[in-house]
C-alpha cells in the first residue's frame, strides 16, 4: 500500500472524484499523535464527500461541521452504501410520537400503540386533542373506537382520531361510521430530512434573532414580523408554527429562523429534522423541498358519528 504519508491515488483507496455527492468512509492519519502499537495514529470519518480537489477532499459528516481532509493522509477508503431511508427506519407512530415533546402539558393515555390526548386549551390543536391511531390499539377496532369516545365525552369535546392516509386504521374507523372531521381540509404532510443536509442548504443566520429555549423548546422571532418554534426529542428536531406576517413575506425570514433553530437544535444532538405541512400549501412545500425534506407519511382526521 506504500509507506504512510505518501500520497494516495484513486486506485490505491478507490476514492476520488467520482464519490462528490456519495457516502463515504475514510481512514485518514492524525498528524502529531501515535497510535495504540507505537505507530501513526489514524481515526476514521464517515459522511457525504461534498468536494474533490488536487490536494484535499471534504466530507459532511452526518453531525458537525464538513471535514478538509489533505489527501495525502488518507490510509484508505471506500464508497459505502447510503444509511437507510428515515422514511424506512421508523414507523409512521414512532415519527409522530417526536411531536409530543412540543406540548409538554397535554395528559395521555394509552390505547394499545394509539395515544389518547386530552388537550383542553382554548388552543384545541387537534394534534394535541385527539387519538394517534396508528399502530395496534390491543382489542378489536370496535372496542377501540367505543373506547375513544369513552375518554373524549366526559372532556367536552368531540372524538377525533389522527390517522396515516389509506391506512389500515382508517379503513377500519370509515367502515365503523366514522367521517373526515374537517371534509374541505386537505391532508398533511409529515417531512423529514438528515440535519446535515437541511444545515448545508440553509444560509448562515444573522444577529438580531430573539431565541428563548427551556433546554427542549424553542421560539425563535423576528419581533413580531416572523416566528417559528422547535422541540428536540431523542436525536430528531421538530420544526412547528412556521409563520409569517403578511407584509413581511418573501423576504427569507422564515428561512433565516429555520437556519437559527437547526443550529440549536444540533447542539443538543439532534441528527434528523421534520415539520408538518398542508398537502395545498404550494409555496411551504416548494421551500421544503429545496431544502431536501421529503415526505414520510400523510395523515388525517377522522370523527366519530
Amino acid at each position: 500500500m506504500g509507506s504512510v504519508g505518501d500520497s494516495h491515488d484513486v486506485g490505491r483507496h478507490t476514492l476520488g472524484p467520482h464519490v462528490v455527492g456519495k457516502r463515504v468512509v475514510v481512514r485518514r492519519l492524525v498528524r502529531g499523535e501515535t497510535g495504540p502499537t507505537g505507530g501513526p495514529a489514524m481515526t476514521d470519518l464517515l459522511g457525504i464527500c461534498t468536494s474533490w480537489g488536487a490536494r484535499a477532499c471534504v466530507v459532511a459528516p452526518e453531525s458537525g461541521p464538513e471535514v478538509t481532509i489533505p489527501l495525502a493522509d488518507i490510509v484508505s477508503g471506500k464508497p459505502v452504501p447510503p444509511r437507510p431511508s428515515v422514511r424506512h427506519r421508523v414507523s409512521a407512530r414512532d415519527a409522530e410520537l417526536h411531536s409530543l415533546t412540543m406540548w409538554p402539558d397535554v395528559p395521555t393515555r394509552a390505547l394499545g400503540d394509539w395515544v389518547l390526548r386530552s388537550d383542553v386549551t382554548p388552543e384545541e390543536i387537534a394534534r394535541a386533542g385527539s387519538v394517534l391511531a396508528m399502530g395496534d390499539p390491543g382489542m378489536p377496532y370496535a372496542d377501540a373506537a367505543a373506547a375513544t369516545v369513552d375518554f373524549y365525552t366526559p372532556l367536552g369535546r368531540p372524538a377525533w382520531a389522527q390517522v396515516v392516509v389509506d391506512s389500515e386504521q382508517e379503513h377500519a374507523l370509515r367502515s365503523l361510521g366514522w367521517v373526515a372531521a374537517r371534509p374541505d381540509e386537505a391532508d398533511t404532510l409529515f417531512q423529514v430530512v438528515a440535519l446535515s443536509r437541511l444545515h448545508r442548504a440553509l444560509p448562515t443566520p444573522p444577529d438580531g434573532i430573539d431565541v428563548e429555549d427551556d433546554g427542549v423548546r424553542a421560539v425563535a422571532a423576528f419581533g413580531d414580523r416572523a416566528r417559528a418554534r422547535a422541540a428536540v426529542d431523542d436525536d430528531w428536531l421538530g420544526l412547528h408554527d412556521i409563520w409569517t406576517s403578511p407584509e413581511a413575506r418573501r423576504q427569507g425570514l422564515s428561512t433565516l429562523l429555520l437556519a437559527e433553530l437547526v443550529d440549536w437544535g444540533a447542539s443538543l444532538g439532534a441528527t434528523t429534522a421534520y415539520l408538518q405541512v398542508r398537502s395545498d400549501n404550494t409555496a411551504a412545500l416548494a421551500l421544503y423541498e429545496r431544502l431536501g425534506f421529503v415526505t414520510h407519511h400523510a395523515y388525517r382526521y377522522l370523527a366519530a358519528r
